[in-house]
């Protein structure tokens, strides 16, 4: 995958829980933005003039001024959406600190993109263009969800019972996915014959 200078871009998830991020930037859609950062455990600070969202939530910090660069110092991850200067002043703080950020609807000027995330029975997904086309990862996601199976928690299942013994027959990892499969594959024969008995 591609970004918009041509390089390609490193996949990744990040661990931030208990970790200082900022946002920056308080318009319209900061609840969408600092949610998901609150829910992973981060200790968020938004830094905007003006902040339109005035809940007070555990972990959320919320400062009404212009931004700073020393705001910047000390975070692992920033999320930006405010007017060109300001943005080209982050940017600019965040490369300098060698931090991580994500621009909205900015993909020129971002370092880190957002992917489109689905989250079922303790999996994560994230889809991503690279900026270049998030109505295109929005319809991606919504067909893989579809394709996702409805039972796989029992997968999990399946997969821990069978990693336990194949540590203990050192089974090599190129033949773990052939032998997880033929197990699910008979375990919906044996519920596809349960079915036509009944």
């Amino acid at each position: 995958m591609s970004s918009a200078n041509g390089s390609r871009v490193f996949p990744v998830f990040l661990k931030l829980a208990g970790r200082s991020v900022l946002v920056v930037g308080g318009g319209e859609g900061l609840e969408e933005k600092v949610l998901p950062l609150l829910e992973a455990g981060a200790e968020v600070s938004v830094v905007a003039p003006v902040i339109s969202f005035k809940g007070k939530l555990p972990g959320l910090t919320c400062v009404e001024r212009n931004f700073e660069p020393s705001d910047v110092d000390g975070k692992w991850y920033v999320v930006a959406e405010a007017s060109a200067v300001t943005l080209d002043a982050v940017v600019q703080a965040c490369e300098q600190r060698q931090v991580f950020v994500n621009v909205v609807d900015d993909r020129r000027r971002a370092s880190a993109y957002l992917g489109s995330v689905i989250r079922r029975e303790g999996y994560v997904l994230a889809i991503s263009s690279g900026g270049q086309s998030p109505a295109v990862v929005k319809l991606l996601r919504q067909g893989l969800e579809r394709l996702l199976p409805e039972d796989l928690a029992e997968w999990t299942a399946s997969a821990r019972r069978l990693r336990e013994r194949w540590r203990g027959e050192g089974t090599p990892h190129p033949h773990r996915v052939p032998e997880l499969l033929k197990a699910l594959l008979e375990r919906y024969s044996e519920s596809e014959e349960r079915g036509s008995v009944d």
